[in-house]
């Protein structure tokens, strides 16, 4: 099953919701950054956060995501937008801990429990909207429910999950996201609180099959869902080698010089795809005419 999302409301428009399938796309991601079990579970938590995150944008709208926690993983930024594109990266990919005491991927403890959630949302605007929150348990979609709470006074719930195979490679990922909109009475609560304590694992669900319309069931309830629309997910970075030249043009002649005396070339690596970009002699000399030449 290809990767995709689905937006939907349910309860009479009383609670909008997110759910998608992100395992090829987390599983990119693992493929690109080499990460072991629960690196590839808090990267992959994380990324399924934000891409529904991004479904909540508009237009050209982008956000990005970082989670830095006191943990040996180091920070975790996640850029996403409107479109179902989503690119990620974390400090340390090769972390491991014994699995914790439910026999599940240590997440809290790569992460850590200290730190923060920082959200930045490109609306296009001169000002970007940052909204911060600290870390309050290391497993990612709890952090993201006291963000949607605190900072955006949205009551929400997060649902995330991956499950790795034993060779590392992802073998389901996915989310929901469940928020009640102004104005939603008790009863609605109580209905949604019930189905939330009896659902299986949303990585379960996955490696069972269900698509994202059929989580949003089992989370809501069967016939409490209309969904809206659906958009496909997947890893897509937006790094290119004129984005990279444009950075050293911007160097300055003295450094580039530097290159040119030092190496006789450049290389340049995104952060986040790991692609590679080299810049030749000549290239590298034609960035400090057209320096000159302003």
């Amino acid at each position: 099953m290809e990767d995709y999302l689905v937006r939907a409301i349910a309860f009479d428009g009383k609670v909008r919701a997110f759910a998608t399938n992100t395992t090829e796309t987390v599983g990119e991601a693992q493929r690109r950054h080499n990460t072991w079990p629960v690196v590839s579970a808090a990267l992959g938590r994380s990324m399924t956060a934000s891409v529904m995150m991004g479904a909540m944008l508009k237009g050209e709208d982008k956000i990005t995501v970082k989670i830095e926690g006191n943990g040996p993983i180091g920070p975790m930024i996640i850029d996403t937008n409107a479109k179902g594109e989503v690119r990620g990266f974390v400090t340390n990919g090769q972390v491991h801990f014994d699995l914790n005491e439910q026999g599940k991927l240590d997440v809290r403890a790569g992460v850590g429990t200290e730190g923060t959630v920082t959200i930045v949302k490109d609306l296009g605007m001169r000002d970007m909207f940052s909204g911060q929150t600290p870390i309050v348990s290391g497993e990612i979609a709890e952090d993201f429910t006291y963000y949607f709470a605190s900072s955006e006074q949205v009551p929400s719930s997060v649902g995330l999950g991956v499950l790795v195979n034993p060779d590392n490679t992802i073998l389901a990922a996915g989310g929901f996201i469940v928020q009640l909109m102004p104005g939603c009475d008790d009863e609605t609560i109580d209905a949604i609180e019930a189905q939330l304590s009896n659902i299986e694992p949303v990585s379960k669900m996955i490696e069972k099959g269900y698509t994202p319309e059929q989580i949003l069931e089992a989370v809501l309830g069967e016939g409490n869902v209309q969904v809206l629309s659906s958009m496909p997910v997947n890893f897509q970075c937006q790094c290119s080698k004129e984005r990279f030249g444009a950075a050293i043009l911007g160097l300055g002649v003295q450094e580039i010089q530097e290159m040119i005396d030092e190496d006789g070339q450049a290389e340049a690596q995104c952060h986040f795809c790991l692609e590679t970009y080299d810049f030749n002699k000549q290239e590298l000399e034609g960035f400090i005419d057209e320096i000159n030449a302003k």
